[in-house]
C-alpha cells in the first residue's frame, strides 16, 4: 500500500516537472518568435553599422519645429520642441555630415539631431534638448556610427539593436529552452531509472 503512494506520488511530481519544462520550452519558443518579428528586422534594416570617431563642428538649437507622430491625429497630437542641430567631422572620411541620437530619430524628423522622449513639459523638453546640446559641446570627440556604403552620409551616436544587444536579447529565451529541456531530459530519466528499481508487484500496477 505504501508503495503504491510512494509511486502514485512520483508520478504526479513527474508530470508536474514535465509540464513546467514543456511550458518552459513553449514560452521560450513564443520569446523566440517575437524577437524574430520585432527586433531583427530592425537590426538588420540598421545601415548605420561600422563605428569610427565624430569630432564636434556645430551643435546649434534652431527654431521649433512641429512634429506630428500620427496622420490621422488631430492638432492636440502636434508637439513643438526645440530642434537641436549638430554636425560633425566623421575622421575616417574627413566630410562634415549630420549626427543623429539614434536610428529613430533620422526615421522621425530628418532635421532634428535628437528628440526628446517626452514632448508634453515644454519646459521639460527645452531643458533636457539644452542638457544634450551642452554635452556635445563637452564632449568634441565621441564615438559614432557610419554608413560603410556611404548611400547615407549621416552618421548616428547611438545605435538601438548593436550585435551585442542582440546577443542579450536571445539569451534569457535560451537559458530558458535550455531549462526546459533540462527538466524534460531529468523527468525521463527518472520515469527509466524507476523502472528497474521498483519492486516487481508495483511495477505491474
Amino acid at each position: 500500500m505504501l508503495g503504491k503512494k510512494l509511486v502514485a506520488g512520483q508520478k504526479h511530481g513527474e508530470t508536474r516537472a514535465l509540464f513546467l519544462g514543456l511550458g518552459m520550452v513553449a514560452c521560450s519558443a513564443l520569446m523566440y518568435y517575437f524577437i524574430g518579428v520585432t527586433i531583427v528586422p530592425k537590426y538588420n534594416r540598421s545601415i548605420w553599422t561600422k563605428e569610427s570617431i565624430c569630432k564636434l563642428m556645430k551643435a546649434s538649437i534652431k527654431e521649433k519645429v512641429y512634429c506630428l507622430f500620427n496622420e490621422d491625429s488631430g492638432e492636440e497630437n502636434i508637439f513643438r520642441y526645440p530642434c537641436l542641430e549638430v554636425q560633425v567631422n566623421l575622421t575616417v572620411i574627413r566630410q562634415v555630415v549630420m549626427l543623429y541620437y539614434t536610428e529613430d530619430t533620422w526615421t522621425r524628423n530628418p532635421k532634428c539631431s535628437y528628440i526628446p522622449s517626452n514632448l508634453e513639459d515644454y519646459t521639460q523638453v527645452q531643458k533636457q534638448v539644452e542638457n544634450i546640446t551642452n554635452w556635445f559641446r563637452e564632449n568634441k570627440r565621441f564615438p559614432c556610427f557610419y554608413d560603410p556604403s556611404r548611400e547615407e552620409s549621416s552618421v548616428i551616436l547611438t545605435r538601438l539593436y548593436p550585435p551585442d544587444g542582440l546577443v542579450l536579447t536571445f539569451l534569457w529565451p535560451t537559458l530558458m529552452m535550455t531549462g526546459g529541456i533540462f527538466i524534460i531530459i531529468l523527468v525521463k530519466i527518472s520515469q527509466y531509472l524507476s523502472v528497474f528499481t521498483a519492486p516487481e508487484n508495483v511495477r505491474g500496477i
